[in-house]
């Protein structure tokens, strides 16, 4: 590693050492660091923040990083080093379109996103062995290693996608779900999305559903359209 990271690695062993509160935390401990840290740099990029701010947010995250690799290493698990070669191994192995097995490059490259696409959903599959149905389009195929805690907008719209890629390498059409009703709006003079009624929270989540579906295909997302709203408020 470079001189700067191998003395932040150093200055967090030495803290986790002479530093009571540092050497207190743990794994489970700094979950809500993680978090806090993680949204602050969403804010920082999607605000536009001055590049200095954004730096000090990815320095942020990367301290978290850092303590949870330290905290690994105190119990000879693994340590920063070890989370390197397994992200530069997984790099490898998932993007075969730029890399052969061996970490050489290939002597030619995709021209589409679409292939590369296709490429990554495949290598991901044969790590998992995937086999016998397809999976539904949401379902427990379709949440197969996304976390649980990722907010529902977020979570909706990464399902989706990632049913959708798995219908399209098995050759099955895409699949809609019922449509958002419009009417026309009276002030902007174009159609928009009617609310239903709604009796329980299972029919409000279909509806979110569909919005989150209808988002994907005029390629918005969801999750940062809500942020937005809100902040108007």
């Amino acid at each position: 590693m470079s001189a700067a990271v191998d003395r932040l690695v150093e200055v967090v062993r030495l803290l986790r050492e002479h530093c009571l509160w540092t050497a207190a935390l743990t794994h489970a401990s700094l979950v809500t660091y993680l978090i806090e840290e993680s949204y602050e740099l969403v804010e920082a990029i999607e605000d536009g923040h001055p590049e200095e701010d954004l730096k000090g947010e990815l320095a942020d995250v990367l301290l978290q990083v850092v303590l949870h690799s330290e905290i690994a290493r105190e119990r000879d698990a693994f340590d920063l080093d070890g989370v390197a070669a397994a992200l530069t191994d997984k790099m490898v192995r998932r993007n075969r379109h730029v890399f052969t097995a061996d970490g050489a490059l290939q002597p030619s490259f995709p021209s589409t996103v679409e292939e590369i696409i296709a490429s990554w959903d495949e290598a991901k599959r044969q790590e998992k062995h995937d086999g016998g149905d397809s999976p539904r389009l949401v379902g427990p195929g379709a949440l197969e290693g996304l976390p649980r805690h990722l907010p529902a907008l977020a979570l909706a719209q990464k399902a989706l996608g990632r049913a959708e890629r798995r219908r399209a390498l098995d050759g099955l059409a895409s699949a809609e779900g019922a449509p958002i009703p419009r009417a026309d709006d009276p002030v902007s003079g174009t159609q928009a999305p009617v609310a239903p009624a709604f009796a329980t929270e299972e029919e409000l989540g279909e509806f979110l559903l569909g919005v989150v579906r209808e988002a994907r295909a005029r390629g918005l997302d969801a999750e940062r359209a809500l942020r937005t709203a809100v902040a108007s408020l």
